[in-house]
């Protein structure tokens, strides 16, 4: 099950959330967002707060 959710609708592919994640889960590809490294996501929350789009939303950790 993924942490993310992303409308690739609403992505541009601007950089912003991948530039601003700490751990490079994201990255550009084919102009749009990918998760690369799903495993290192600390779920920070950098990539939704800074994306100007609303396109990311990171999901919690169900406990």
């Amino acid at each position: 099950m993924s942490s993310f959710e992303i409308n690739l609708n609403w992505c541009k592919g601007c950089g912003i959330c991948a530039t601003f994640c700490p751990k490079q889960v994201l990255a550009i590809k084919d102009d749009k967002v990918a998760v690369v490294n799903e495993e290192a996501c600390i779920k920070c929350r950098l990539c939704e707060y800074r994306c100007p789009d609303f396109a990311i939303f990171v999901k919690e950790a169900v406990k």
